[in-house]
């Protein structure tokens, strides 16, 4: 649905009746999943605990639409600052849902010494709720508004729909064969970063997996030999794509730069995923963030080295994590 006269209608009114039917038949639901959950012998309740978090995140996203609606009414739909405080109220209770529901506890390291900005964050990208989570780290954490390199396909998600159009971040289309649009596009993105602002991009521009992982590493082989050298080990993050951060660093000459990487969303890039690590593991996740002085970042090809050699060290401090909380 190209349309958004089309597309959000019937996407809000689908969440709307998902909310309500869910919340209408949670006797139902509740029951039929913790029995379903028994009969596997999985005693976290992933199915229960997973469909639960759906309720909520149902009622967050009409919730969020209603307020966006009353926004327009009261003549502040284009004010930037109330659609900022939307954003992180919205992140914020997302968050404490995954924490009620399947017990979601977040720790963040170093973002308590970010500067004021402005800044570009360079961050990992390995579940469907990384965009969520790192909107609240900068938001509540680091004192940030952020602006978003999203993909065209989150425009189905109804609230943030609404959302990315009315803030200033841009919805890049990556199967468009005129990439000097695209990154033309991100970086009038980032144009008017300033104090207070991080712009925010996924380098991996893809969730990790071990197949997309490997499929970057192939394409390095043939295209960058050099680059697929330095990150053939990477285990946890997938080959970063250069061209979009180089964008923003081009828009934004004087923003120091952020890389933010996470353990402990591995393996939540599908749905079946996400069940699955619901029901072996508790869910804890640690966030580290890392600032780097504008002057320190190279240019060219040596940008793109310096961003293979963060990555590098990014995976290798997610299997060290990893290891301490299984210890």
């Amino acid at each position: 649905m190209k349309s958004a006269w089309v597309r959000r209608p019937v996407m809000g009114l689908a969440v709307l009746l998902m909310a309500l039917v869910l919340t209408v038949l949670s006797p139902v639901w509740v029951v039929v999943t913790v029995l379903i959950d028994v009969a596997r012998r999985r005693w976290r309740f992933p199915l229960a605990r997973f469909i639960a978090f759906g309720t909520f995140w149902a009622w967050l996203e009409t919730s969020g639409i209603a307020i966006a609606l009353f926004l327009v009414l009261t003549g502040r739909g284009h004010s930037v600052k109330a659609h900022y405080k939307l954003q992180k109220w919205w992140t914020r209770s997302m968050v404490q849902a995954l924490g009620f529901t399947v017990g979601l506890k977040i720790t963040v390291e170093g973002a308590q010494g970010i500067g004021n900005g402005p800044v570009i964050a360079l961050c990992r990208h390995a579940s469907l709720a990384d965009s969520i989570m790192s909107a609240w780290v900068v938001a509540t954490h680091c004192s940030l508004n952020p602006r978003y390199v999203l993909k065209k396909e989150l425009k189905m998600d109804p609230c943030l729909d609404i959302l990315g159009h009315r803030l200033p971040n841009y919805f890049v289309d990556r199967g468009s064969l005129n990439i000097s649009a695209e990154l033309q596009g991100i970086e009038q993105m980032a144009s008017g970063l300033g104090i207070g602002d991080v712009a925010v991009i996924f380098p991996e521009g893809s969730r990790a997996s071990e197949k997309k992982r490997t499929r970057a590493l192939e394409r390095l082989r043939e295209r960058a030999p050099e680059r697929a050298a330095r990150l053939e080990g990477l285990r946890y993050l997938i080959a970063p794509k250069p061209a979009g951060a180089s964008a923003l660093l081009n828009a934004v000459p004087h923003a120091n730069i952020v890389t933010m990487w996470h353990s402990g969303f591995d393996g939540l890039d599908t749905f079946s995923g996400i069940l699955r690590h619901l029901g072996n593991t508790k869910a804890r996740v640690h966030v580290k963030v890392q600032e780097y002085e504008r002057s320190t970042i190279p240019i060219g090809d040596a940008f793109i080295e310096w961003l293979d050699t963060r990555w590098a060290e990014m995976d290798i401090a997610v299997a060290n994590q990893l290891q301490i909380e299984k210890s």
